[in-house]
């Protein structure tokens, strides 16, 4: 009756708390093992590096994962000895490579930074605004009688530059107006040449005999001087190269060359003591300034003109029929001008 139905009921009872008991044992082997399975993933991680080897932008970078690296093929080597010992190599290779392009890196950015530095040097010598630079552009073929005390000068190189650039292009429109034949390197840079050859040769060598002379004259300023200097010489060679009159070119060379001239002259004379030393600096200037005008007209306008004149002589309709003759004798003719030209300078 109620004992035996008890007892089955206790057996159930015990039965079930050994059954949860059983169960409780079986989850607690469950839970250990999956803190087993988690260990495996951890161990996976650190130690089974077949990610890794993929990515070695990571080994390169970051010194903590080289080491972990290290660690892990010291480990596995009994795996596979070869392959870890390449991944030993291209560690080392990557290294060189990050350290490599780190040096290059820091290289290009320090020249970078002194370059910079190189161009703030500069800057107060082109700060300039160009309502001062056309001031000084008037000023420059206006001369000024004072000699008292010492004129002053602008320590700019912005107009002088942009003048010398003109000039060169003045220069190249006339050299192919007229068909000016180089013999060696180009118009471009015959052009070039000449104009920042001169500008830059005559001023060091003007400003050398300032030091000889004891002028009170800077480098900077004997660059400036000379360059605004040029503007005669732009308006002179801009109007006589589109006209060609001789007579015109002339009254042009003696007014305003010779204004641009008398104003440097005047600049110069009022820094330097002494009339040896005025006549010498000033004599030197004045005639190197002229010349170059003459030199710039003559060289590269009037002797290609004296080619055009004797091919437009008696002698002109036998060469319309052969076309080809016509450089042959355009070259002699231009060796006889040059070789007159070269006589008479």
């Amino acid at each position: 009756g109620p004992g035996t139905m008890s007892a089955p009921g206790a057996a159930a009872a015990g039965g079930g708390r050994s059954g949860a008991a059983e169960w409780g044992g079986f989850e607690d082997n469950v839970q250990g093992g999956g803190s087993a399975v988690i260990d495996m993933e951890n161990m996976d991680d650190t130690s089974g590096s077949s990610f890794e080897d993929m990515g070695e932008m990571h080994q390169r970078m970051k010194e903590e994962e080289e080491e972990e690296a290290e660690g892990e093929a010291g480990a596995a080597e009994e795996e596979d000895g070869e392959f870890l010992g390449m991944k030993g190599l291209r560690g080392q290779l990557g290294r060189q490579v990050a350290d490599q392009m780190w040096q290059v890196g820091k290289r290009q950015a320090s020249r970078a930074f002194s370059l910079y530095a190189n161009i703030d040097i500069l800057r107060p010598y082109f700060d300039v605004e160009p309502v001062q630079v056309r001031a000084r552009l008037l000023e420059s073929m206006i001369p000024v009688k004072m000699i008292n005390f010492p004129q002053k000068i602008a320590g700019e190189l912005y107009g002088p530059l942009m003048l010398v650039f003109t000039l060169v292009a003045i220069l190249l429109h006339g050299m192919k107006t007229s068909d000016t034949i180089i013999r060696e390197g180009t118009l471009m840079g015959t052009a070039i040449g000449t104009c920042f050859g001169y500008w830059l040769g005559v001023s060091s060598f003007i400003y050398f005999l300032a030091y000889l002379c004891n002028a009170q004259i800077t480098m900077v300023q004997m660059l400036s001087l000379l360059g605004y200097g040029l503007f005669g010489h732009c308006i002179t060679l801009f109007v006589t190269y589109n006209i060609h009159f001789h007579s015109l070119f002339y009254v042009f060379w003696l007014g305003v060359g010779g204004l641009s001239t008398l104003r440097m002259v005047a600049v110069l004379v009022s820094r330097t003591v002494g009339h040896t030393q005025r006549l010498i600096l000033c004599g030197t200037l004045a005639a190197l300034h002229m010349l170059f005008l003459l030199y710039l007209h003559f060289a590269y306008h009037k002797v290609v003109e004296g080619i055009l004149d004797t091919l437009e002589g008696p002698n002109m309709p036998p060469f319309q029929r052969v076309a080809r003759d016509i450089p042959v004798v355009s070259n002699a003719v231009l060796n006889t001008t040059t070789k007159a030209v070269a006589l008479t300078l």
